[in-house]
Formats: structure tokens, C-alpha cells, sequence
């Protein structure tokens, strides 16, 4: 029954959403003005406090004023919530899991812990989840990103994993479609997978993920839930079709331009992106012509 609920409420698109600052300091207003555009999508929810909300940059006050800043603005238009909870010790991460819970998110999303690479092996990653799942009163997603975390999670540790009542699924940024349809095929059948990226969002579907945490559907959420749902219809020629036209934007908003590339490029389209936190610097003049270039067609 669990399960079914957890398909349910992670089956769908959800922007992993900017945090907008100005002067260094954090726009609540401006966060909440986007999420309120944001909720006249099919959007199913969204990701709090994950990579492009800069959470490493931000205070334990910050980000529990942006969690409760998006609960307010989000929860009326029934959008679910995932909160980013990452910290390196379970002890940490347990902490937010809990804060994240009281103040109304529904999920919680932990990155691999990373800062002593060697020693996440397998046990010490099931040692962590488990420990984070057994304490959180909201069901736990592992958030796998070894571009960033320089981790690679193993099959055989996802499907340990997936046998916990209270870890609902995971993020999977790592774009290896073999690697994700293993993910897919020795997890449990409630397991959610999700797919991390937009450019691999139809070829996800196609395997088995549930749904998708796209950095581009800030930019573009129209488009990235129309693939979606061509993509669970089956209609596999207009769902290639718009897959591929979404190749080049979404590498603008990612690894060509990151965090400063996203937030321009949803200025462009009528949000409000703001500056980026230090040491992150802004995009310069010729990577803003480009992506104007890139997101003219849209």
C-alpha cells in the first residue's frame, strides 16, 4: 500500500528549484512568486535544497526559511514536496530529515555522503540509509550524483536498500542507462526510481523510472511534462522527437553553464533566477548570448 502511495505521489516531473539571491542574501519573496508560476504546471512538485539550490551554501535558518517558504506557497496547489536533508554523518542528516518533516515537506532526499570517498562502500552506505530511514517520520529517497559526490552507488546496495519500508526510491543523476536499468530490475517492485536529468528522461521512462527531477523544467516545465507524458503513453516517435530537442537546453542549464546558466535562463523565460552564492561565479556576457541563442526557440 506504501508503495502504490509512494508511485503515486513521485510519479511526475519536479524541477529541483533555484535558491534566488540578492546582494548574498536570500529573495524569499522572489522564491515564492516563482513557485506560484510554477503551480499553473503539470508540475508534480518540487526538489527543495538539492544541488541547484546550492544547499552546501546555505545556514541550518536559510534552509529552514526556504523549506517553509515553499510549503506555504506550494501546498495549496497540492504540489508535493522533497526536501533536501544532505549532511555527511547519519547523526546530521537525521536532524534535517526531522526538521524537514515538521515543517510539512513529504519527502526526504539525501545525498551519498562523499567526504571520505574510500570508505562508502557498500555496508557503510546500507549503514547510512538505514540509520536516516529508521529515524525520519517521512519516507527517505537516496540521491545518487557522482558528478558532484564522485560516488557511484552499486546495484546490490540499491537493492538492500529498497527493502526498507521507509526508503521510497531515488534520484538518479548518473545518466548510465545500463547502471539505472539495473537500479530498476534488482530493487523492489515499490522501489521508485527517477530519473536525474532531462536527457535521459524518455530512455528512463522506457526502463522503468517513475518519474523525473529535471533541472530544466524551471526553465522550460511545459515541455518537460509533455515528454513525460508521452513517454508513459508510449507515444515513442513524438516523445524521441521532443527528447532530442531537448539535448541542447538542458545541457546549457547543467553541465555547460550550471547553477548561473539555469538561473539566466530562467530569467529569460519570465522567472526570477538572481545571482548565484559564493565561491559559484556569474555566467559571463558571451555564455548569456549563447543560451539566449539556445532558448530562442522556446
Amino acid at each position: 500500500m506504501g508503495g502504490d502511495k509512494n508511485r503515486e505521489r513521485l510519479g511526475g516531473v519536479f524541477p529541483p528549484i533555484p535558491t534566488p539571491f540578492v546582494n548574498d542574501e536570500v529573495a524569499y519573496d522572489k522564491l515564492a512568486e516563482n513557485i506560484g508560476r510554477w503551480n499553473g504546471t503539470l508540475i508534480k512538485g518540487y526538489v527543495v535544497l538539492g544541488s541547484n539550490g546550492e544547499f552546501p551554501y546555505l545556514t541550518a535558518d536559510e534552509k529552514t526559511r526556504i523549506i517553509e517558504t515553499v510549503v506555504e506557497a506550494a501546498k495549496p496547489a497540492g504540489k508535493v514536496i522533497i526536501a533536501g536533508v544532505s549532511s555527511e554523518s547519519a547523526r546530521g542528516t537525521i536532524v534535517q530529515a526531522k526538521q524537514a518533516a515538521k515543517l510539512g515537506a513529504d519527502f526526504a532526499m539525501a545525498l551519498t555522503p562523499n567526504y571520505y570517498k574510500s570508505k562508502m562502500t557498500h555496508d557503510a552506505l546500507v549503514a547510512y540509509y538505514t540509520a536516516v530511514a529508521d529515524a525520519s517520520p517521512i519516507p527517505v529517497l537516496v540521491y545518487s550524483m557522482p558528478a558532484y559526490a564522485g560516488i557511484t552507488i552499486q546495484p546490490q546496495t540499491i537493492a538492500k536498500l529498497s527493502e526498507h519500508p521507509n526508503i521510497a526510491g531515488m534520484k538518479d543523476s548518473g545518466g548510465v542507462l545500463p547502471l539505472t536499468g539495473a537500479y530498476i530490475e534488482k530493487s523492489a517492485p515499490d522501489f521508485c526510481v527517477i530519473a536525474g536529468s532531462a536527457s535521459f528522461l524518455y530512455p528512463g521512462i522506457a526502463v522503468g523510472c517513475k518519474g523525473g527531477i529535471l533541472a530544466l523544467a524551471n526553465v522550460l516545465p511545459e515541455e518537460c511534462c509533455r515528454l513525460y507524458d508521452l513517454a508513459m503513453k508510449g507515444k515513442r516517435e513524438e516523445a524521441q522527437e521532443l527528447q532530442l530537442k531537448l539535448l541542447e537546453p538542458n545541457k546549457a542549464v547543467t553541465a555547460g553553464y550550471g547553477i548561473a546558466g539555469l538561473k539566466y535562463a530562467m530569467e529569460l523565460k519570465g522567472y526570477f533566477g538572481g545571482d548565484v552564492r559564493l565561491p559559484l561565479l556569474p555566467v559571463e556576457e558571451d555564455a548569456k548570448r549563447d543560451i539566449e541563442k539556445i532558448f530562442k526557440g522556446f
